[in-house]
Formats: C-alpha cells, sequence, structure tokens
C-alpha cells in the first residue's frame, strides 16, 4: 500500500483520539487509528487481493525466482536412505508401508545447540518436523526454524558439488590439497593452521578440535556466532568467578522480572520457557489457578514477543536497562554503583515493583537479555541470590558449549593474525563469517591474504565466494552428529536420507585433518561414544539413544554459587568500561523470522509476518511513534542511518510501544550471495554492527533522503472491521465478573440444525497462553502444501496461509498492551461461505467440517466475499506448473491445488482420517488427544486445543464451558466451531500505566 506521496500521521490527533476513547480499544496499526487516505483506499474493497493478476507486474522468471524450494526441486537422485543403520522412533510402524509414514527421532541443532525433534519420512524423504515429547528442550513443540528446515533440506540452490576457485572439483581432489599442507605441519606442529567453527556443543566435534590441537600444538581453533551468548558467561564470572550456565524454572515463579530479555521466543530454552510460563496462565473459576497466576514485568526498548505477554511492560532503551538493574539492586541491598541515566518511571511504580520481587522470595525470578553488558547479567545474578531464588526459580550448571571463552575476543585476535599474514591456512565450519561479522573487523578483506582458506557452508553465500575451496555442508537431516539441548541433554542426531549432494559433515572435514579422511560420520560419532559405556551396554544404550532422540542422565546437574568477595568491585570495574556516547541508541537484533541470515533463502520464513511489526520479505529500521512524530518520519520513508564512520539506508517503521530515540535494525538481510529466494531482500545490519558494541549502542545519526521504499506488510489485511473481536480482561476484573466474555447468541436460524452423532470437531484457542510466535502458521504451512507469493502479491492481499495471527493495540501509543489472536477457519455450522457457491464446493462433512472440494471449485470467489471472518485464500497464481519435483517435499496426503481453487483450513482432515482408520480397525472410538492438528501439535504453549466435542469429557468440551469461552462474531449465528478463551492479564493493582 505504499504510496510516493504519502504523509506522516497526524500523531498528536491519534493520541487525542485514544484519550477520548472509553474502556479498551482494540486497534491494528497507526494508519488505522488516523483513518488516512491511503488506508482507507486500501480497504475500498473488502478483499484488497480481487484485483485481477493482469494488473500486476510480476514475471514467470520473477516468480520463479520468488518461490525458490517452494517451487522447484533438483537432485532428486539422490533421495535414499543413508547406508547406516538408523532405527525408527518407538511410536512408529516397524516395517515402510507405502502410503504410511515413519518417525524417526533427532534434534535440530541452531547455534549449536540442540532442539528434539520427531521427522516424518514417506518412502525415504522427510517431509515435516514436529516436536519430540520426549525431550527437555521441546516437549513436543517446535518453533519456525525447526518446521521450515524441512524445506531448507530440499532447497535447489544448495550447491551441488566441491568448488575450487568457484569451478567445479572433487573431494577427492581437496584431500590432495590437504595431503601435501598436513605434511607441512606435521613438521612445523601446526604453525599457520587456524580454525573457525560457530558455538560448539557436541561433544565428539569437541573431541575432535581437541585431537586437532593435540596433534598439532600451535594451530589455533577461534570461534564465533552472530547471536552469541559472551554476556551470559561474563556475567557469571563477574558474579561467581567462573563461567555458568543459567538455567530458568519459570513453572515456580510467581513473579518475573525481564531485563532486556525475550526469553519466550529466543533459542536455546525459549520451547521450554514458553511452556513452563504458560502453565501459571491458565485460569478459570477455580481459585487455585487464579492464586497461582504469574505476574510478569518486562522493561526493554524494542517490543518483542515477551514484552507482548508482559502484565507490565517499562519502554527503556536498551542502554537504560542497566540503570534500572542498578536501583534495583540497591533497592534490594546491594550495594551497586549507581549509573547516571535518567529512568523515565515513576518513582512509585520503582517502589510497587521492588515490594512485589520482595514479597515473593523462592518464588521470582529477575531474567537478564544477552544484548545486555556482564554487568548486568551480574546484577540480576546478585538479585537472584538475594530474593533466595537460586535453587527454585533458578538453577547454575556447568556451561553447555565448548571453552566458553569471548567469541568476540576470539574473532578478533583470528582477524588481527589474517592481518598480519599469520594465517596460512584457515579452515571455515560454517557461519558464514564474511557476511556476519561486525563490520569494522573487515573480514572478508582479510580473507584474501590468507593463503588457503576452505569453508564448509549450506550454501554458496558470502563467505564461499571469497574462499579457495568451498565443501557443500550436510543438513541435518543428512548426517550424524551429536548436540546438547539448552539444559545439556546431549542427542544423538541421525539421518532420514543420505546427502542430496557431495555434502560432507564438519566431523568428516575435521577427520582429514587427524588424518582420518575416509571416516564417516557415522563411525566417528558412533566411536566416540563407544569408549563412554560399558562395552556389554554398547548396543543397547546406542538403541535406546537413537529411539528416544536423547541420551538419558547427560542433563547438566546443579552446582552451588556464591557471589567473589570482590564482587562489587568487579561490577564497578565492567560497568566502567561501558561508553557512554551522545546521539541516537543503535539496537540490533536477530530477525523474527530469518535469524542471522542462515534462513535468508527460505521462502516459508521469508513470507512469514514478524509477530510485532507484521512485516515480511524486508527489514525495516523500527522507530518510535515520538521519534517518528520529533523528526517528520512516515512508514516506508527512507532514511540514512549514521554509525561511526558508515552508513546504510533503511526503510522506517513506526512500532508503538518503541523506546524514543532509538532505531532497531534486525540482522539477516542484505545478503549479496543467497539463493534466489533470499536475493534482493532487506538492507545489511551488520554493515553497522561493530564488534565492541556487537548489540547496542549510542552515537547513531538519521538524515532523510526524501525515498520511499515499498513494504509488504500484512497487518491490514483480512480486517473485520468495527467487531468487537479481542476480549480481555484482568484477573482482578475476572474475579468480580466471571462471565465478561458472555455474549448474547441468536436463537433463532432460517437455516435447519443438523446433528452430527459420531464425531464433531472443534477448537478452542486459549488467548492467555498464545505467545504470537508464529510456529503454528509454518507447521499448517508444511503440512498442507501452502505456496509462498513473493513480496509483491504479499502487498496485493494475496497470501496463502490457512491460519494468519491477528495482532491488536490497545492503550496509548507509547505504552500499549498488545494481544494475539490466531484466525484459522471457524469451520461455522452454519456456515455463511456454501449457500453461495453456485457448484458447491463448500460444504460440510459428516463430522461437521466444512471442506472444500477442489475438484469442482471454478473460482468465483462467492464464499470469499461472504466470510466474515477472512479465512478463505484463492490460486491466483498456478503453482502447481512445471514442478514435478515438488512431490518429494510435499504431503502426499494433501491435494496440491491449481490456479483458480479457492482453499482454506481444514481442521487437518487428513490426520483425523488416519485416527480414525486406526480406531476402526481396533474397534473403538478415536480417543481424545489421539489427533493432533498441525498447528497445535507445534505450539509451544499448548495454546490450541483441540478434539470432539461430542466427547463430554474432551479437553475441547471441558474448554468450551469455561466462562472465558466465546465466539468470533457470535451475533451473526453462523455457530462457529473454533472458539476462543479471553485473555487475562495481572497487573500490580499499585501500577496505572494509564496515569
Amino acid at each position: 500500500m505504499a504510496r510516493s506521496d504519502a504523509k506522516p500521521l497526524d500523531l498528536a490527533a491519534i493520541r487525542t483520539r485514544l484519550a477520548n476513547s472509553q474502556g479498551r480499544n482494540f486497534w491494528k496499526s497507526l494508519e488505522e487509528l488516523a483513518g488516512s487516505e491511503e488506508f482507507e483506499r486500501f480497504l475500498y474493497q473488502e478483499f484488497p487481493y480481487f484485483r485481477e493478476l493482469s494488473e500486476t507486474s510480476i514475471s514467470r522468471r520473477d516468480f520463479m525466482r520468488l518461490m525458490g524450494a517452494s517451487l522447484a526441486l533438483a537432485g532428486l537422485s539422490g533421495c535414499s536412505p543413508p547406508i547406516e543403520e538408523i532405527l525408527p522412533y518407538v511410536w512408529a510402524p516397524e516395517e515402510v508401508v507405502p502410503g504410511e509414514s515413519l518417525f524417526f527421532a533427532t534434534a535440530m541443532p541452531l547455534d549449536g545447540f540442540a532442539t528434539g525433534v520427531l521427522v516424518e519420512s514417506r518412502m525415504g524423504r522427510p517431509t515435516k518436523v514436529e516436536g519430540n515429547p520426549q525431550h527437555p528442550a521441546s516437549l513436543g513443540s517446535t518453533d519456525i526454524f525447526g518446521q521450515a528446515s524441512v524445506l531448507q533440506l530440499w532447497d535447489p540452490d544448495r550447491p551441488k558439488a566441491v568448488n575450487y576457485q568457484g569451478k567445479f572439483s572433487t573431494w577427492e581432489a581437496f584431500l590432495a590439497t590437504m595431503d601435501g599442507k598436513l605434511k607441512t605441519f606435521e613438521r612445523n606442529g601446526g604453525e599457520g593452521l587456524y580454525l573457525l567453527t560457530q558455538t560448539v556443543t557436541s561433544p565428539t566435534l569437541a573431541s575432535q578440535l581437541q585431537a586437532v590441537g593435540n596433534r598439532f600444538p600451535r594451530a589455533h581453533w577461534h570461534h564465533y556466532q552472530p547471536v552469541g551468548y559472551d554476556n551470559q558467561y561474563e556475567g557469571t564470572r563477574l558474579a561467581f568467578g567462573e563461567a555458568l550456565e543459567t538455567r530458568y524454572h519459570l513453572d515456580q515463579a510467581k513473579v518475573i522480572l525481564s531485563l532486556d530479555a525475550d526469553f519466550l521466543s529466543l533459542p536455546p530454552g525459549h520451547l521450554r520457557y514458553a511452556r513452563d510460563f504458560a502453565k501459571r496462565r491458565r485460569v478459570d473459576p477455580d481459585p487455585i489457578s487464579q492464586a497461582a497466576m504469574n505476574r510478569l514485568y518486562v522493561a526493554e526498548g524494542t517490543p518483542t514477543i515477551t514484552g507482548a505477554m508482559a502484565d507490565h511492560r517499562f519502554s527503556l532503551r536498551a542502554g537504560q536497562v542497566g540503570a534500572l538493574a542498578g536501583r534495583l539492586a540497591r533497592e534490594l541491598g546491594i550495594a551497586a554503583p549507581e549509573i547516571e541515566e535518567a529512568l523515565p518511571l515513576p518513582e512509585r511504580w520503582i517502589a510497587a515493583l521492588v515490594n512485589d520481587l520482595k514479597q515473593h522470595q523462592g518464588e521470582s525470578l529477575i531474567v537478564v537479555g544477552e544484548m545486555q553488558p556482564p554487568f548486568v547479567h551480574a546484577l540480576g545474578h546478585a538479585m537472584n541470590l538475594a530474593l533466595g531464588n537460586a535453587g527454585t526459580t533458578l538453577t547454575y550448571t556447568a556451561p553447555v558449549v565448548f571453552n566458553p571463552l569471548s567469541q568476540s575476543q576470539s574473532l578478533r585476535r583470528l582477524v588481527a593474525d589474517m592481518a598480519a599474514g599469520e594465517v596460512d591456512t584457515l579452515i571455515m565450519l560454517g557461519g558464514n563469517p564474511a557476511y556476519s561479522t561486525p563490520a569494522d573487523l573487515a573480514f572478508a578483506e582479510h580473507l584474501s591474504k590468507v593463503n588457503l582458506s576452505v569453508y564448509l557452508g549450506l550454501y554458496k553465500d558470502e563467505t564461499a565466494v571469497h574462499s579457495h575451496w568451498f565443501i557443500p555442508n550436510t543438513h541435518y537431516l543428512e548426517n550424524w552428529s551429536d548436540a546438547r539441548a539448552f539444559d545439556g541433554t546431549v542427542s544423538i542426531l541421525q539421518p532420514l536420507i543420505a546427502p542430496l549432494y557431495q555434502g560432507k559433515s564438519a566431523h568428516e572435514l575435521l577427520a582429514v585433518l587427524l588424518g582420518q579422511g575416509n571416516r564417516s560420520s557415522y563411525d566417528i560419532v558412533r566411536a566416540y561414544w563407544q569408549k563412554r559405556w560399558p562395552e556389554s551396554e554398547i548396543q543397547d544404550t546406542w538403541e535406546k539413544a537413537l529411539h528416544r532422540g536423547f541420551i538419558e542422565g547427560t542433563g547438566l546437574q546443579p552446582k552451588p554459587v556464591k557471589l567473589k568477595n570482590d564482587f562489587l568491585k568487579a561490577i564497578a570495574r565492567a560497568q566502567s568500561r561501558v561508553k557512554e556516547t551522545a546521539g541516537m541508541e543503535i539496537i540490533f537484533m536477530p530477525d523474527p523470522t530469518i535469524w542471522d541470515g542462515q534462513f535468508a533463502n527460505n521462502g516459508w520464513l521469508q513470507e512469514l509476518p514478524k509477530p510485532i511489526t507484521k512485516l515480511t520479505w524486508d527489514n525495516a529500521a523500527l522507530i518510535s511513534p515520538g521519534t517518528a512524530e520529533k523528526r517528520g518520519l512516515a512508514n516506508e520513508e527512507v532514511i540514512e542511518l549514521h554509525y561511526q564512520g558508515r552508513k546504510v539506508l533503511a526503510p522506517v517503521w513506526i512500532v508503538p510501544g518503541h523506546s524514543d530515540e532509538a532505531v532497531t535494525v534486525t540482522l539477516g538481510y542484505g545478503r549479496e550471495q543467497t539463493g534466489q529466494v533470499g536475493a534482493g531482500t532487506g538492507f545489511n545490519a551488520n554493515a553497522l554492527r561493530t564488534s565492541d558494541a556487537p548489540w547496542f549502542d549510542r552515537g547513531l545519526e538519521i538524515i532523510k533522503t526524501n525515498k520511499r521504499y515499498p513494504l509488504a506488510t500484512t497487518q491490514h489485511h483480512h480486517r473485520m472491521e468495527g467487531r468487537e473481536i479481542v476480549r480481555a480482561a484482568t484477573l482482578a476484573e475476572f474475579q468480580e465478573n466471571s462471565d465478561f466474555a458472555d455474549q448474547e447468541i441468536p436463537s433463532g436460524s432460517l437455516y435447519p440444525d443438523f446433528e452430527y452423532p459420531v464425531y464433531a470437531w472443534a477448537m478452542t484457542i486459549n488467548q492467555s497462553t498464545c505467545i504470537g510466535c508464529s510456529a503454528c502458521v509454518v507447521a499448517c504451512q508444511a503440512e498442507n502444501n501452502i505456496p509462498v507469493v513473493g513480496k509483491e502479491q504479499v502487498t496485493l492481499g494475496r497470501e496463502m496461509h490457512w491460519l494468519r495471527i491477528d495482532r491488536y493495540y490497545s492503550g496509548t501509543l507509547e505504552d500499549p498492551q498488545t494481544y494475539f489472536q490466531p484466525v484459522p477457519c471457524m469451520q461455522c455450522e452454519k456456515a455463511p461461505c456454501e449457500p453461495v457457491c453456485p457448484v458447491e464446493a463448500s460444504i460440510h462433512d459428516s463430522q461437521g467440517i466444512n471442506v472444500q472440494v477442489y475438484n469442482r471449485c471454478v473460482g468465483t470467489r462467492f464464499c470469499s466475499n461472504n466470510c466474515p471472518y477472512k479465512v478463505r485464500r484463492f490460486n491466483f497464481l498456478q503453482y502447481a506448473k512445471d514442478t514435478p519435483g515438488l512431490a518429494a517435499q510435499r504431503n502426499p496426503e494433501v491435494t496440491v491445488r491449481m490456479r483458480g481453487v479457492m482453499e482454506k483450513c481444514n481442521y487437518c482432515l487428513q490426520r483425523i482420517s488416519n485416527a480414525r482408520i486406526e480406531a476402526e480397525i481396533e474397534g473403538r472410538r478415536i480417543r481424545d488427544g489421539e489427533v493432533l492438528t498441525a498447528c497445535q501439535a507445534a505450539c509451544p504453549t499448548e495454546a490450541i486445543i483441540f478434539g470432539d466435542q461430542n466427547d463430554p469429557n474432551s479437553q475441547v468440551r471441558e474448554s468450551q464451558n469455561s466462562p472465558l469461552n466465546y465466539a468470533l462474531l457470535a451475533e451473526l449465528n453462523v455457530k462457529p466451531r473454533t472458539t476462543y478463551l479471553a485473555k487475562l492479564t495481572n497487573p500490580n493493582p499499585k501500577i496505572n500505566q494509564n496515569d
């Protein structure tokens, strides 16, 4: 909806309108509040995507580029099971039956940390990822990265062969080159040999690195991760004198304070933390559940998922969080040094927060985010100890990572040696350092000074084109390995398919340095663990580890901690190293959908709306309404970001709740070397990032350019105008009036009721526990063969997601309350889409599900026009054309739709059918919980409940009987089977943020 003549919004008028409103006023965007001409023009038609395809300029070439792995697959001749023996998960059939799937337990590593998953395999082809319910890091749920990882496996842009100086070569030729180098290193002890890895938690890989160090004592190992954990480990060193892992137990915490910590969405422990947090957000009329409800305070600069779930959110610049931590520490009896930084918080709020923490000693928890400097982490640890929380709401263990030294310092030392010409051979194991390292280090420039550079990567990216040798890396679904979860639990990664291309693993590349170039990853990993088990138990223990997906008893045990004697002096020294400069604040964050850029070529994630901004296919310079008003900026206006002598052009996006005088940029975009999907998206925030201030700093200047850049956002799409959609109350209001969510439902209807005597499937969605993470959206896309449409089509409102997550605000622009509401098809019993279809393509089945008969659909779109919930999607493009190889990734149980066909959510009917067949074979009914829809299975907080409402004992029936249950647009009398539980919050009555 971008226009070159768009004017800045009148934010003063918007504030006046909000101040004069009565009760809770829900809104999606600033444009909606302003009622701008641009917004009304966009909404002129109820469905903006009804414009004919001929109005767009998309060419077949651009369309194919945007689709990437969602459309075209290549190299399927490699689709064969791995040669080594792998074992199916115990819940799956023991034999491969055509048409039936096998499930294998493995783990997905992200930044080194493992998350346990179950991967569905159909005739030897991985098609879907689910969480492993027995794994402590996932408990059966997944995130967007896990769900989308199967698309990455089949990405046709993955390199097909070894490259030498940009030309095709072979593994044998690489071995011959290394043979000569290794002879030299054996003579000089490895002088000039350098290794650069990402974060390592793999016990086997760590053992190999140690073996390389033993063989070549003068070799150097360095490690770096764009989203690392340096501040966390340095914080425990300041507090306790050693690097430790901090594990939170949110299910035990009654009062939680987050200091710039997005613990509900940032790996590695986010899935477990979200599940534990949600346990105390489920409330019903039972006084026990009401008394157990937790309270969450969040202090942050950039709005996050955790901030959206807060009962009280304090908008502070990232640099002000340390001042708040110091103030709280002093109130709790810790003589922390004062920071000369004014806090924009009333004294009574701080007093109320401190009092709440003190009243819940042993039941409170303070969590500090990774982007905060080490002294803030140390203060957080000291406060937790002062409150008696250690051992109850948090515990400490030995580090999960191998050798937890400062990655920033390690990288700086490596680059200094490269610049000095001391690096003869550099072997890089993933990470794309030519792109992801801070700009001040000029890694790519210094890489050219290395005599021999070898890069192992999943894509031919920026580092690959700067290296002499490029070795294609195997996907985690193609190789054997091991890795630790956030709590230290070790998982064995077992492949589901032989490498599609000539890929090699990090284990195999390190084996070359150890003179074992012919060893496979399987041999290396198994040999490592065989040495650690009794000989008589090796086979049994190995098989159990593969069956379960992890090795029992490998979680790290808690250890006691005590503050250092010179703790306060160490805090003062660390605090003094934090420089103060003038200017605006710049904040760097991993992108919510493509992370640090490693998922830039994944169409599912590129097109996934970001939880807060709802942007797709781009990043932006995020600013507050106050900053926009002060500087006369509007959405999509391009500005120059000037920081430490470098500049980047970026479009503006105004975010309610963002801190003033600060700009947030996300990593991962602006790629120069990536696949077809990720090319030409966003700007490179790494071009401004520095090694001494990787997360935030002052000194930013912004300059207007009078240019505009169109951004694709979904926040205005499928708007249900003027209806009471979100229902919310505080816990106190619920206790006073438990029927606040009750609604008047018309009793009469011109249409007869139908009986569903066997099964009547229904769903409820708990808005108190939904965190808006979008795992359900990607899971639905993976399960139901939903295509990607590209940025231009998204701007026309033509995205194809069957499930969307609407984000609403209430309150002021500076301090809004955020609400998430997943909206699938409502499965109306009196569906308004059905009577208007001239060919009866939209009908009800015998279980009460509103289904779409694709063969009948002629594309009139009457059904979509008559749907009050805006949940139907129309295929404007022929997605299946010219893509014969797509079957390798697609779910064979779901029809692939053609151009001109309408589609929508059907409660994962294929899963219901599978469960029904199994139940009929065994002569019983489908058990409650036996059918999990894709969205339900992925949800980390179990916010989605699905089942048979005919069963009086089912969970869905119980949730329907809750006083919080309500139906969207119930006044229309369409009787939706999908209903909602109203959102409850638990604010501190002594803090009124509406003052």
